[in-house]
């Protein structure tokens, strides 16, 4: 090679340093549910107009009570405990308004979109889902014609009938003892007895929905007859 010929450089190449992308917008997370029939449930803010008794009715009929640990061919659904609770509350308190009849039916509707948790993870859970909770709960109320929160007295009333189906539920199904069950709901309600037979998703909603037209009726103060029909 001849040395008088100027030496070429080559320039070396660099990569390009990429620009970093941004990165998109974060979305806030979906915080409702469509539900069956069209109506879209925001679960942060529900609200009344968004609430209807047929998905109420058709999710608790699939909600299990005691996460489904219990005997039979079908679980026990909260449609079928609704309805015993309703009817227990009754026998307590004869001539019940039927308008907390109504509320008693409608004691655990939220979990229609929350789902039945047993009461340790409620507890677990702590005050963020007991707001949540009712928030709902006074939704589900305003959507049925009832006060935003029941009085203090019926309350009582339907956590009495509450933990008194609980006991049933508990000594027929669940595997408790009749001691366990006593030391966890007390005894039930005297003159009350049931023998539970756990339905199939459709006759439970079936069965919820037959009792929610007729409380529903009474409750705006036409007081018929079978609205203090019990089981």
């Amino acid at each position: 090679m001849d040395s008088a010929l100027p030496r070429v450089s080559r320039a070396v190449s660099r990569p390009i340093a990429k620009t970093p992308r941004k990165k998109a917008a974060d979305k806030a997370p979906r915080a409702w549910q469509r539900m069956l029939s069209g109506r879209r449930l925001d679960l942060l803010e529900p609200s009344p107009f968004d609430i209807e008794i047929e998905d109420i009715a058709h999710g608790l009929a699939r909600v299990a009570r005691w996460n489904g640990q219990t005997t039979g061919e079908h679980a026990f659904s909260v449609a079928q405990h609704s309805v015993v609770v309703e009817d227990i509350a009754a026998h307590i308190s004869p001539g019940l308004d039927p308008k907390w009849r109504l509320a008693a039916l409608l004691h655990d509707a939220s979990e229609y979109v929350i789902g039945d948790m047993i009461s340790p993870f409620k507890a677990a859970l702590g005050v963020d889902y007991k707001a949540f909770e009712e928030r709902l709960e006074t939704a589900i109320h305003l959507r049925f014609g009832l006060p935003p929160k029941s009085p203090v007295a019926i309350k009582k009333l339907i956590k009495q009938a509450d933990r008194a189906c609980a006991f049933f539920e508990a000594t027929q199904l669940a595997g408790f003892s009749w001691e366990e069950s006593v030391g966890f709901f007390g005894l039930p309600p005297e003159g009350y007895a049931l023998t539970i037979h756990p339905l199939p998703p459709s006759e439970a909603q079936e069965r919820y929905l037959q009792r929610y037209h007729v409380l529903a009726e009474a409750a705006g103060y036409v007081r018929t007859p079978q609205a203090f029909d019990t089981e």
